[in-house]
């Protein structure tokens, strides 16, 4: 896997704070900076996701892929599965995560809740890279609805 992240300045001056990521697989996902009025030099131009939001957004998407499925191999008639991640981060640099919630809500037919639970705790105690990398610093936490569609 391979990724290569170019900073893109704002608009053609080369300030800001704005990088763009071209990932292996041929896809681009732009990022930047909050706007920091005390110091704009250090600033984006909140134009785009933080970097800590998209590692964020990239556990939730590792960990949601592997929920559906785990349920669909298992025959379960998932209609719909969503993930809401919150977190809090270290006060001092480095700000690495330290908590991180996932609550996730699974609509389908007559899934059980039992099968949800099991999903859930397959893809963090063994497929979900994202989020088992994350808890070597962050504590992890689940919780789960299931919905009838």
């Amino acid at each position: 896997m391979e990724c290569t992240v170019s900073w893109t300045g704002a608009s053609g001056t080369r300030s800001g704070m704005g990088f763009v990521a071209e990932t292996g697989s041929g896809h681009v996902l732009m990022m930047d900076g909050a706007v920091d009025e005390a110091q704009p030099a250090n600033g984006g131009q909140n134009l785009a996701p933080r970097p800590m939001e998209t590692v964020l957004a990239g556990a939730g998407g590792c960990t949601a892929y592997d929920v559906v499925l785990i349920l669909k191999r298992g025959r379960h008639d998932v209609r719909a599965c969503s993930v809401r991640l919150t977190s809090e981060r270290a006060a001092t640099e480095p700000k690495v995560f330290t908590k991180i919630h996932l609550h996730f809500t699974v609509t389908g037919r007559a899934i059980a809740p039992a099968a949800v639970e099991r999903a859930i705790a397959m893809s963090h105690e063994k497929y979900c890279s994202a989020t088992i990398m994350l808890a070597k610093t962050a504590e992890i936490t689940t919780s789960f609805d299931v919905r009838e569609a």
